[in-house]
């Protein structure tokens, strides 16, 4: 006689053991046509299980984030069915969902390409139509193993043959299709809903090995609506214009090339926006009380092993052996290491604390070639890194001070919103139990003492310590990881880094790693996304160019160069023999916010026509004003009197809007 215990609090009664279909049917004919799945105990299953005693039970409809990811796992299994039926012979491997949608690997002669999808949409159609159901069958492993083989599924005997002993071995038929799959799964194939499509394909290697079999890999996007369709696929096309390689080349602000696989060649422009960059976060971290040092590349393992990093962080640094030594280097991976040695130089006192100490650090580490991406993913980097040494008591105001810094910089680059996670222990990590629950109950209550808000992010913390994790939101929607704040207690200790307190004995200081943009890389790469090139001046790698409509006026807009030089904006003159359509149409896609044109009558007012990167308008004035106007539009936020942005503004978390989908993820 189960009892069902529902979110609301209300209990049913049942004679016997019963499903979750019976359960919704029993509370109303609307849950019941609504519900798709459940949650038992907290578990996701199918809403057909059996349930045989006291439960606690949470339906799961269409808009339950849960739904989604049901809806794509089961468009998986829709396309290896259709895929099937439409090329005999096909063999199917794995095909799981994925943020944003879904893939299936196929084990085929031919691989597929962009071609096919409008045939293999138009029977995925057919097979959401018919509305099959998701029937579960577990089956003895020698069984599933031979049912199998003898269809010539040699990939799904493999899986099963792989699989732990004490592992059931589940199969789910749609109609006749039958697939390997744990679950759990919608009612019909109809609950899939329309809302789908398939967008790209690629190669990829039986169980990520290169040693074996290439398998055709097709990739779909699947949402519980064609309105969320639609978004998603108009944010693609959005993404695919704005694709910082494809802009930096545009742009002439970077390269890469195989000589030098995930590290970056920076372009004169690229490297003046990567110094505006630079300058402008030096003078935040100077006001905010930080201390810039330098640190060495290569550093002996001995002191990798010290740190923890050799057996936690090994796999992905870059090692170099000094034979005549007989001593192996590891280029750095991180800065942290090296900052603890510059901080036990010497006796220190509570008094320095909290010491805050800054590197734009160089690190290197090793990336596979397949997870590269443009200047996103790079294996040769530069962090934005800081580390605060502090007691116990110090951690809740530095929190609160690092978040309304970064909230601030943030705002300046032109976000306006980010999320914060709380990522705790991972399972490969150095320190005790003891010393992990000392760090993260510390971290939880700097973030209650801040008036920070957070949601979890299990299982990710670093190897040394519990982190917070700043997630911004771009001018598409997309979200991306860049600050961090983490709480080190194992590292002090493992470094023998230590101060002399109040009491006059020797205590571990606290080391708070924090970084705001991540990388410089990957910072840069999210800013030419977000703003499509168009940079707003102060960041701009070229401010204004002076283009000439006729030759009599060289001379005149030379002068007009001087002068925006001599007011501290980057300027060149376009003396060339093009019409002038033809220059606005190449400092266009060059990104070039302001395009100054002068002719015979400017140079004879003494004016200039300024014309901005996107509109077809033009606005005369005189050459004096539009070097004033634009040297102050140029001036960087932290430097400006009064406004948003200056270095006065940081402020309370309020001011700093957190993303619509914070308290829903």
């Amino acid at each position: 006689m189960p009892a069902i215990t529902l979110p609301d609090g209300s209990v049913r009664q049942f004679d016997a053991p019963v499903t979750g279909t019976t359960v919704a049917e029993a509370i109303g004919p609307g849950l019941a046509r609504a519900a798709l799945a459940m949650k038992l105990d907290g578990k996701l299953v199918d809403i057909s299980t059996r349930i045989e005693a006291d439960s606690q039970v949470v339906f799961v409809t269409r808009r339950d984030e849960d739904a989604l990811e049901l809806i794509r796992h089961d468009c998986a299994h829709v396309l290896a069915e259709a895929v099937q039926a439409l090329y005999p012979g096909t063999q199917v491997t794995i095909g799981p969902s994925i943020e944003n949608g879904f893939y299936y690997d196929f084990a085929r002669d031919d691989p597929f390409t962009p071609e096919d999808f409008a045939a293999i949409e138009t029977k995925m159609r057919e097979i959401v139509a018919r509305g099959s159901p998701f029937v579960r069958k577990v089956m003895d492993r020698d069984e599933a193993i031979h049912f199998f083989a003898e269809k010539g599924e040699k990939y799904k005997a493999q899986l099963i043959q792989d699989l732990p002993r004490t592992e059931p071995i589940s199969l789910y038929t749609q109609g006749e299709w039958v697939d390997l799959c744990r679950g759990p799964h919608l009612r019909t194939t109809a609950d899939v809903g329309g809302a789908f499509k398939l967008t790209k394909v690629a190669g990829a290697y039986w169980r990520g090995d290169h040693r074996n079999a290439m398998l055709s890999r097709v990739y779909g996007t699947a949402w519980r609506d064609q309105k969320e369709l639609d978004a998603h696929l108009h944010q693609l096309e959005e993404a695919e214009r704005r694709d910082h390689r494809r802009i930096g080349k545009d742009m002439g602000l970077f390269h890469l090339q195989e000589e030098a696989v995930g590290s970056v060649f920076w372009h004169p422009k690229g490297w003046k926006l990567y110094r505006r960059t630079e300058d402008y976060l030096r003078r935040r971290l100077d006001a905010a009380g930080y201390q810039e040092v330098r640190t060495p590349q290569l550093l002996d393992r001995v002191l990798w092993e010290r740190s923890g990093h050799w057996e936690n962080f090994r796999q992905h640094m870059f090692i170099a052996q000094v034979e005549d030594e007989n001593r192996t280097l590891a280029v750095k991976p991180m800065n942290c290491p090296c900052h603890i040695q510059i901080f036990r130089q010497g006796l220190r006192s509570y008094r320095e604390l909290p010491l805050r100490l800054a590197e734009f650090g160089s690190c290197h580490r090793y990336e596979p070639s397949g997870a590269l991406h443009g200047i996103m993913r790079v294996r040769s980097f530069t962090q934005d890194d800081a580390h605060i040494f502090c007691t116990e008591a110090q951690i809740a105001a530095e929190t609160a001070d690092f978040v309304a810094l970064l909230g601030s910089i943030y705002r300046d680059f032109g976000f306006e919103s980010f999320r914060i996670k709380l990522a705790d222990r991972p399972e490969q990590r150095a320190g005790t139990d003891a010393t992990w629950d000392q760090a993260e109950g510390a971290l939880k209550e700097a973030c209650a003492m801040a008036n920070v808000d957070y949601t979890m992010n299990p299982g990710e913390g670093a190897f040394y310590g519990p982190k917070l994790e700043f997630v911004l939101r771009d001018a598409i929607g997309r979200d991306w990881q860049c600050g961090t704040l983490q709480v080190d207690f194992v590292m002090p200790e493992r470094l023998d880094a230590e101060y002399v307190g109040e009491d006059g004995v020797r205590h571990r200081p606290v080391m708070l790693h924090r970084a705001i943009f991540g990388s410089f890389e990957r910072f840069l790469g999210i800013l030419i996304e977000q703003y499509a090139g168009r940079f707003p001046l102060w960041l701009a790698p070229d401010q204004v160019v002076v283009a000439t409509i006729v030759s009599d006026a060289d001379g005149y807009a030379r002068d007009a160069v001087a002068a925006f030089k001599q007011a501290g904006l980057t300027a060149r003159a376009d003396l060339t023999n093009q019409k002038i359509n033809a220059k606005v149409r190449e400092h266009s896609l060059a990104h070039v916010p302001v395009l100054a044109v002068v002719g015979r009558k400017e140079a004879e007012n003494g004016t200039v026509a300024l014309r901005r990167l996107g509109s077809q308008a033009q606005e005369v004035m005189p050459l004096a004003e539009a070097v004033a106007r634009l040297a102050r539009e140029a001036t960087p936020p932290d430097l400006r009197a009064t406004g948003a942005g200056s270095l006065n503004s940081a402020s309370k978390k309020h001011q700093f809007p957190v993303g619509p989908d914070e308290s829903g993820r």
